[in-house]
């Protein structure tokens, strides 16, 4: 099973990961915010993550790291 992770501290909340993902589970999180003051990004369900890396591509700021 492939693993997701978001080093949040560093997101912008752009959303460019959000829009490229074939699986739609990643969002925004809008419930915080992060020491940049930006909702970070995160996967709502881990488990239907299949490891694509789209997000980790299209991130600018590399902050999305996908293991396999």
């Amino acid at each position: 099973m492939p693993e997701t992770t978001f080093f949040e501290d560093r997101c912008k909340g752009c959303g460019l990961c959000v829009s490229v993902c074939p699986k739609k589970i990643i969002k925004l999180d809008t419930s915080r915010v992060n020491i940049k003051g930006y909702y970070p990004a995160m996967i709502n369900n881990m488990t239907e993550c299949i490891g694509c890396g789209n997000c980790a591509k299209m991130c600018p700021d590399s902050v999305i790291t996908v293991t396999k």
